[in-house]
């Protein structure tokens, strides 16, 4: 990674603090939810669950409240604060769950972790600087049998070179980033108004359905989200399956976001699957 973006990287962290003034019980139903959805589970007791740039800590703390053992580390020292404070509220001296803070782009101490029946990394990947790196050291630790979820940002080919410079802008400086929210945080909260009247609901209520998270927060975090890699479905199926993973489900989005996969590793032929 250049010095450059290494200067512009965003502080998901901080942000990730101020959500967690939002968590609630709802929001956390939300993403146990999610998990299960987008696992096919319905628990996840006796698993070892690997959570790759834990952010907030709140899918730890729903695959943890689900049963696994949870192994969850950020690259972002504020990130890693806030999923202690979770694993604080809610496990209190759980010795099966542990947080660190760690790099997926560190061979060492990602080969030192062993393997995991579960491997999940929301959103994140694509905020590394290296993007297909990150990919394939994050699959290194998915055992036979297991499951490999991620979130990639979707590519829209021009759009999303616009949304690079958006970015980069946000994360240049304190004018950038006041150029760039004032523009777009009215410009997106117009947007669900205008959606909310047209569908006559409440956009802003219903968005916690989406994997426990806040609409306000996730507009601040796709804002100033840099590094900033993107990948077509395409793409990032081809090069999972080459390295010996079958795809299981798949939920895409038509616009900017992420789409979202679940690949199983494949079993040998003296193995057996543990999910």
């Amino acid at each position: 990674m250049s010095d450059e973006v290494k200067d512009r990287r965003f502080g998901f962290g901080k942000n990730w603090r101020a959500f967690l003034s939002a968590l609630n019980h709802e929001r956390i139903e939300e993403a146990e939810r999610s998990l299960r959805t987008g696992l096919g589970v319905d628990r996840l007791d006796g698993k070892r669950f690997l959570d790759i740039g834990s952010g907030s800590g709140l899918f730890s703390l729903a695959a943890r409240r689900l049963g696994a053992t949870v192994h969850s580390f950020d690259y972002d020292g504020d990130s890693v604060d806030c999923t202690n404070e979770l694993r604080s509220r809610y496990f209190p001296d759980d010795q099966e769950w542990t947080v660190e803070q760690g790099s997926v782009l560190d061979d060492a101490y990602m080969d030192a972790m062993g393997v995991y029946d579960v491997v999940y990394s929301f959103g994140v990947l694509h905020h590394t600087g290296q993007m297909w790196n990150a990919i394939e050291g994050a699959m290194a630790r998915v055992d036979e049998g297991g499951l490999f979820l991620i979130g990639i940002y979707n590519d829209q080919g021009t759009k999303s070179k616009l949304w690079w410079q958006i970015k980069n802008l946000h994360c240049s400086g304190f004018i950038g980033k006041v150029i760039v929210r004032s523009i777009f945080v009215p410009y997106f909260f117009t947007r669900y108004c205008a959606a909310s009247v047209v569908k006559r609901t409440n956009l802003f209520s219903d968005y916690k359905r989406r994997r426990g998270m806040t609409v306000y927060y996730d507009w601040l975090d796709w804002l100033g989200g840099f590094p900033f890699e993107v990948a077509t479905v395409d793409a990032i199926t081809a090069f999972v399956t080459e390295r010996g993973f079958h795809l299981e489900n798949l939920k895409t989005t038509p616009a900017f976001g992420n789409n979202q996969f679940t690949f199983r590793k494949t079993v040998g032929p003296d193995s057996e699957s543990h999910l």
